[in-house]
């Protein structure tokens, strides 16, 4: 954990100096009660004047003036554990997780909700919105243990998470979408009807962009298991055609549909990602 951890706190600072702002937000002005002081707990928090009455550490609580809920929802699929240069290109799920982390943190830093979902054939993790500090601990733990699982059916874990987000709120899908798009956009649309804000991050391997190599390659499917040799020279402009046409599709199906879609190159910095997303949460007020 402590690995994912450091990285997200160290990328959400590192961008949020960038935009000129001061990464510590502090607690909320409106005090709400005390509790007995837990080791962590920051001493600034620490009532002085109930420590010489009791000789005892008693820590401030405030009311956390939550603005909005949020509620990403990261593919664990098998296709997103690849990268097409492992010894310099994380995994598509590696930077998911990390971008997921990110967004989380900086959301509950500012004071809203976040949440959690971690899904491949069906929901493998639930983590009700919340805010605080203890959600971003339980938050980053699941991500550091999340792992690649089998096929993909998102789906039922849209329907489901759309049937348990009571209440409306920002929908963040990472994902490769590698998917059926028919099925995905309806459960997509069906968010959308609740009432939900969606944000769709579509992550893509520059090697996936352009069909590497010469000669016969040999491909695996890493989830159906199905094999097919190619002749790289023969199928790379036809390939990089029906790459074209898939992203223009999810762009032209999405847009209009009142959702937000943007493509995701992982062999650059997640800052751009981070970016769209705080663009999109100034936006909803």
């Amino acid at each position: 954990m402590g690995g994912l951890e450091l990285l997200a706190r160290s990328v959400v600072e590192g961008f949020l100096m960038g935009l000129h702002r001061s990464p510590h937000r502090g607690f909320s002005a409106e005090f709400a009660e005390l509790r007995s002081y837990r080791p962590g707990d920051e001493l600034r928090h620490i009532d002085w004047r109930m420590f010489a009455r009791s000789d005892r550490y008693y820590v401030k609580q405030f009311e956390e003036e939550t603005n909005l809920r949020a509620h990403i929802l990261l593919d664990l699929s098998a296709s997103m554990d690849w990268s097409s240069a492992p010894d310099s290109l994380p995994t598509k799920l590696w930077y998911g997780r990390l971008l997921a982390a990110a967004i989380a943190l900086i959301l509950l830093r500012q004071g809203d909700r976040a949440g959690l979902t971690l899904f491949d054939e069906e929901i493998r993790s639930w983590l009700p919105d919340r805010g605080g500090r203890r959600q971003w601990t339980e938050l980053a733990q699941r991500l550091a243990a999340a792992e690649a699982g089998k096929g993909t059916d998102p789906g039922e874990a849209l329907r489901t998470a759309a049937l348990r987000l009571r209440r409306r709120g920002l929908v963040v899908l990472i994902s490769d979408l590698l998917m059926d798009p028919e099925s995905t956009l309806r459960s997509l649309q069906f968010l959308r009807h609740r009432g939900h804000q969606v944000m769709v991050l579509h992550l893509l391997d520059p090697g996936e962009r352009e069909l590497a190599g010469t000669g016969e390659v040999h491909f695996l499917d890493p989830e159906t298991g199905e094999e097919m040799r190619v002749d790289v020279p023969e199928m790379r402009k036809e390939y990089r055609e029906a790459v074209d046409q898939a992203v223009e599709e999810w762009r032209r199906n999405l847009g209009p549909r009142g959702m937000d879609y943007h493509l995701v190159d992982t062999s650059l910095p997640i800052s751009r990602a981070l970016r769209a997303v705080l663009t999109k949460r100034s936006r909803l007020g």
